[in-house]
């Protein structure tokens, strides 16, 4: 029996109550709520992460947040396309993954001028592959700039055209030219798209994540796109292209901003 006069079973009670005996107080709680678990903020390092506006590249830029690493948030917008509502969503995306890490650094690069370049010089069916790669070229500057020790994608293998084995190898093949030698990490390679929108759901980005918007490469892809490209035959392909000015010419318009936790998130 308790002081109250009430029965008490100890063995299978009602109630679980957890008493924390700590410095000069004591916690008391009557419940647990499950946290994301992970490890503590920095303690793996600055990242770059690719945020696209979709579903996957937050998803994935979380899970890198979840395993300690610092993110700074990278952007490739095409001004000429919404520009004003695709901002929006992504510094949207960018304040709720902020809630992992208590602030969020986004960087905003302008695309367009490269974009025009590539679809100058490169077939149709390969230029997706080209923007990649040309992001790519523009990340691993902005890591020498940040100090950052990897980029982040979201990429799942054979989700869409670009994802493929092959193409993937033919796109990653930049970041192992001398001199730009970078990791890349792809914490989706091997998940579905359903598995994706449900850590989105739980994350809170799948809201904001299908919002209309149109994509910086999207609407340029072609309707035969390549799938088994190989990286001599871009790189070849590409061999016109003026990369170091127009490498220069991004990170040079290039906008920084820090976000902080959206409110409602």
């Amino acid at each position: 029996m308790s002081a109250s006069n009430r029965p008490v079973d100890v063995h299978t009670p009602a109630v679980r109550v957890r008493v924390e005996v700590l410095t000069g107080r004591a916690v008391v709680s009557a419940g647990r709520v499950a946290g994301p678990g992970g490890l503590p903020v920095g303690s793996g390092g600055r990242l770059l992460a690719f945020l696209s506006g979709g579903l996957d590249s937050p998803v994935a830029a979380w899970q890198m947040l979840r395993r300690g690493a610092r993110v700074t948030a990278v952007h490739f917008w095409n001004r000429s396309l919404g520009a004003q509502a695709v901002l929006e969503k992504i510094e949207d995306l960018g304040r709720v993954l902020a809630w992992a890490a208590g602030e969020l650094p986004l960087i905003v690069v302008p695309f367009e001028d490269c974009q025009r370049a590539i679809v100058s010089v490169v077939p149709a069916e390969v230029r997706m592959l080209v923007y990649r790669r040309a992001m790519l070229r523009i990340g691993i500057a902005l890591a020498r700039e940040e100090k950052a020790l990897g980029i982040v994608t979201g990429d799942s293998l054979g989700q869409v055209a670009s994802q493929t084995a092959e193409n993937l190898r033919a796109v990653h093949a930049v970041t192992v030219l001398p001199g730009h030698a970078l990791p890349l990490y792809m914490p989706l390679i091997g998940s579905d798209k359903v598995e994706i929108m449900e850590r989105a759901r739980r994350i809170g980005t799948y809201d904001i994540s299908i919002r209309p918007h149109e994509d910086c490469c999207s609407f340029l892809s072609a309707p035969h796109p390549e799938t088994r490209a190989r990286a001599e035959r871009l790189a070849e392909l590409e061999q016109p292209l003026p990369w170091d000015e127009l490498v220069a010419q991004a990170l040079a318009g290039a906008r920084r901003s820090l976000l902080r936790p959206h409110p409602e998130a």
